[in-house]
């Protein structure tokens, strides 16, 4: 799960095109904890720095439980992504 989301995290900074180094500078922390969280290898990542890192990008966190399919409005929203 988190590989997934340090992907969309990494797809939402180029496309803003945004260096890990001045994402990291943005929100006090360091281009390795970034590159880290970009490609899920971070060893503890902190809900709230998650958090910062997503919102300072446009982007929200959203739970469902495990196992159910995409609702209608996750999928609409990958069609227009």
């Amino acid at each position: 799960m988190l590989f997934a989301i340090g992907e969309t995290i990494r797809e939402a900074r180029r496309n803003r095109g945004i260096t890990q180094e001045a994402l990291g500078r943005a929100l006090g922390m360091s281009r390795t904890t970034i590159g880290q969280i970009e490609s899920g290898t971070i060893r503890e990542v902190g809900v709230r720095k998650l958090i910062r890192v997503l919102e300072y990008l446009g982007l929200e966190l959203r739970t469902r439980p495990l196992g159910h399919p995409p609702t209608l409005e996750e999928l609409r929203e990958t069609e227009v992504g």
